[in-house]
């Protein structure tokens, strides 16, 4: 039988190995990792790629709405 090398998963942020067992901040390795994520995220680092929405599509009362 051959020994297959178990695979660790690794933070995204700082590629450190994560902790076995219940992570509460899994996939990161700790809190400090999930905040500097969440930080990306809210200053536009991180993108999804595609067409921007326009800003008629944001305001309320669009398709019959009240508002």
């Amino acid at each position: 039988m051959q020994h297959v090398k178990r695979r660790h998963p690794r933070c995204p942020v700082c590629s450190r190995p994560l902790p076995e067992g219940e992570n509460p901040w899994r996939p990161f390795c700790s809190e400090r990792c999930k905040l500097i994520d969440l930080g990306a995220w809210l200053g536009e680092r991180h993108v999804i790629p595609g067409e921007p929405a326009g800003e008629a599509e944001d305001r309320p009362g669009k398709h019959g709405e009240e508002g």
